[in-house]
């Protein structure tokens, strides 16, 4: 694919998948903490109201009913924002479902700096960096709609608690259809040799974006795409940064402890390489138009291909 067409949102796929999944796998339920409408999680309470509870704004007692669902052999999939469901209920997660390493799958939608204007204390961009320091907790952040249905459809047969980063606005299209999740695997999106990126979830579409604009310019990138920040692809990622001998991470998220935090661990254990890390600094969010908070804090495609004009240049 070389131009990236409009998709739905991330949210719009997660709320579809699931209603979907759940027509032939009667273990499904989902727990939603009033954000139906939001989070989309309405539309599998309109076709399966008998699976769908409604906890209302109790996001840790919402936790501990599904953990005791998990128990039962269900597939409890929990729902709210992911300032909520990381933040607010975090010591529900650590206690009653990551340490028993019980089977719940936890959606943090609104992820991101994206939240539609829902305010500064909505803005979660450090859950990754919290939930995959968390002992026994797989972190999955899909890059578009496609992904988004194929890694929900994976991780409900994977074992374990899981933290799925979904984003609010409409994305675009990175994958194909034929495209074939793995939990754990990374996936090269673009060839090139002068510079290796990776990014993970929708900041993804904005690397490819920025690769194509800095194509034009003689600076070729390679691109590969991050979906599982843990369990880290690190065979994948060792190879792919020893292609060009420097890296640049990029990512909707800080900097610290996210994508950029865990491949930097990764090259300097495994392949010491240069390497600049793209992303939020050390800040809280604001409110703002989308396309004006991309611009403000650096990641949106312009801002992007600046970042690894920069690093390329340097070099």
């Amino acid at each position: 694919m070389t131009t990236l067409v409009p998709g739905k949102s991330l949210r719009v796929a997660f709320g579809e998948t699931i209603t979907e999944l759940a027509r032939t796998d009667p273990r499904i339920v989902v727990l939603d903490g009033d954000t139906g409408s939001s989070t989309r999680t309405d539309i599998f309470e309109n076709e399966h109201p008998d699976r769908f509870f409604q906890m209302g704004i109790t996001e840790q007692n919402m936790l501990g009913m599904a953990a005791g669902m998990a128990t039962l052999g269900l597939v409890p999939i929990v729902s709210t924002f992911s300032c909520f469901i990381v933040s607010r209920a975090h010591d529900s997660i650590r206690v009653l479902i990551a340490q028993p390493r019980l089977n719940v799958k936890l959606i943090g939608g609104y992820a991101g700096l994206l939240a539609g204007m829902t305010g500064k204390t909505h803005l979660m961009f450090d859950d990754v960096s919290i939930m995959r320091s968390m002992a026994n907790m797989t972190v999955v952040a899909p890059a578009d709609e496609v992904e988004t249905r194929k890694a929900l459809a994976a991780i409900v047969d994977y074992p374990g608690p899981v933290y799925v980063r979904l984003t609010r606005p409409n994305s675009p299209i990175v994958f194909d259809h034929d495209y074939e999740f793995e939990v754990g695997k990374a996936v090269v999106v673009r060839e090139g040799s002068d510079v290796t990126v990776f990014s993970s979830g929708t900041q993804t579409a904005r690397a490819y974006e920025a690769a194509a604009e800095l194509a034009r310019e003689g600076i070729e990138v390679h691109l590969v795409h991050v979906p599982t920040i843990k369990p880290l692809d690190v065979e994948t990622i060792v190879a792919e940064a020893r292609r060009t001998g420097r890296v640049l991470t990029s990512e909707e998220h800080t900097i610290i402890g996210g994508l950029g935090g865990a491949i930097a661990e990764t090259l300097g254990e495994h392949a010491p390489l240069p390497i600049k890390r793209h992303g939020l600094m050390d800040v809280f969010g604001e409110s703002g138009p989308n396309d004006a908070l991309l611009d403000k804090y650096g990641i949106s495609p312009e801002k992007t291909a600046d970042a690894i004009r920069r690093f390329v240049g340097a070099r």
